[in-house]
C-alpha cells in the first residue's frame, strides 16, 4: 500500500506507563509501533492480552499520549500528528474523522438510547429527524427492542448496552473507525450483524482499526493482522 493513500499512520511510536503508587515505577507498554491503514482497508491488532492492543488505539484516539513517535491521521486539512497535537486540535478530529467504539457504554442519566445514538448521527447539516432515523435503523438492526429505545441504557443488560454502544459508534459516519472488542458481549446473531456493518463501512472507503476477541470475526473482516507483540519493550521481549 503506497503510505500517499493512507488514512493512518504510525511511525516509531512508543508508550510507557508510570505507576506513582509503587514509587513512579515504569512500565514499558509497547515500542517502535509501526503500520499504516489506507480507506477501505481492516487492520486487526493481534497478539496475547497484555501486549499493548488497547493502548495503542487510545493512543491513535488521543486519549493516551505517546513516549515517542507520530500517529499521523488524514484529517479534513490534511494530515495531523496526534502524538504532538494540542487537545483542541484532537477534539477537532474526533469531531471530523475519528470514530471509536470502546468496551463499554457511557450511559448518560436520563437520556434515552435513541437520543445517545442520534447525537452521534446528527453532523453538521443532518436534520434531526434524518438522524433519529438513522439511530433507529441502527438499533434494529442491532436487535435493540424498539420498546427499550425511549429508556435509559443505564437499566439495560451489558449486551444490550453493548449494542447500543456499537450504534453510537456506527452512527457517526467517521472515515477512520476504531474498535476495541466491540463484539465481546455479544451473541453469534449480533456479532454477525457487527461484521456486516464493519463489511459496508470497508466498502464505503472507511479505515478500520480493531481488536476482536472472537477469531471467526477477527478472520472474517481482516485485511491484515497486525501483530503487536513484535513492539513488546526489548527488556518484556528479553
Amino acid at each position: 500500500m503506497s503510505i500517499s493513500h493512507a488514512m493512518i499512520i504510525l511511525r516509531d511510536v512508543s508508550k510507557t506507563f508510570t505507576m506513582h503508587l509503587r514509587g513512579a515505577a515504569r512500565l514499558a507498554v509497547v515500542e517502535n509501533v509501526a503500520f499504516s491503514v489506507a480507506g477501505g482497508e481492516c487492520v486487526v491488532l493481534g497478539g496475547p492480552s497484555g501486549t499493548g492492543k488497547s493502548s495503542i488505539l487510545k493512543m491513535i484516539y488521543g486519549n493516551y499520549r505517546t513516549d515517542r513517535g507520530e500517529i499521523l491521521v488524514r484529517g479534513p486539512e490534511g494530515q495531523v500528528d496526534i502524538a504532538s497535537s494540542e487537545p483542541r486540535a484532537v477534539l477537532a478530529l474526533r469531531a471530523s474523522t475519528l470514530g471509536y467504539v470502546s468496551q463499554f457504554l457511557r450511559t448518560i442519566p436520563r437520556v434515552s438510547a435513541l437520543d445517545i445514538v442520534a447525537t452521534s448521527a446528527q453532523s453538521k447539516g443532518t436534520s434531526r429527524a434524518h438522524a433519529r432515523e438513522r439511530a433507529g435503523n441502527l438499533l434494529q438492526r442491532l436487535n435493540v427492542p424498539e420498546r427499550l429505545w425511549h429508556l435509559p441504557p443505564a437499566t439495560f443488560s451489558g449486551g444490550e448496552q453493548q449494542r447500543v454502544n456499537i450504534a453510537c459508534g456506527f452512527a457517526a459516519s467517521r472515515p477512520i473507525l476504531l474498535l476495541d472488542e466491540p463484539t465481546a458481549s455479544l451473541d453469534a446473531a449480533n456479532r454477525a450483524v457487527v461484521v456486516d456493518l464493519i463489511n459496508e463501512r470497508k466498502r464505503a472507503g472507511v479505515a478500520i482499526i480493531g481488536i476482536f476477541h472472537d477469531e471467526d470475526v477477527r478472520q472474517t473482516i481482516s485485511d491484515r493482522i497486525v501483530d503487536v507483540a513484535a513492539f513488546a519493550p526489548r527488556e518484556v521481549a528479553a
